[in-house]
């Protein structure tokens, strides 16, 4: 199974390219377009979000219709996420841990 990724429970979720606000994780359930799954999502911003949203959503793991959605990208092995890759540095910092010992 390829796709999406899902931010829950880590499993590929068979999903292709931007998940719909009915797609959901085929193994946990987990609603695939909701703020959590999202690369803007951050817990230490207003709102939790990066991006200049208008209205503070409550439910972060609930799916939504934002317009600045954007699924989160994450490096992943044996179904369980090793790295969130939202940023150029953690991009770097992935590629150069495959090469330590």
């Amino acid at each position: 199974m390829s796709g999406l990724i899902c931010w829950n429970c880590g499993k590929t979720t068979g999903v292709e390219g931007r998940p719909s606000r009915n797609d959901y994780c085929p193994h946990c359930q987990s609603d695939l377009r909701c703020c959590r799954g999202c690369r803007f999502f951050d817990p230490s911003v207003r709102w939790h979000c990066r991006e200049p949203i208008d209205t503070f959503v409550s439910e972060k793991d609930k799916a939504n219709f934002c317009d600045w959605f954007q699924a989160r990208q994450a490096v992943h092995s044996a179904g369980k996420i090793i790295r969130n890759l939202d940023g150029k540095d953690a991009k770097k910092k992935a590629f150069d841990d495959l090469f330590k010992d």
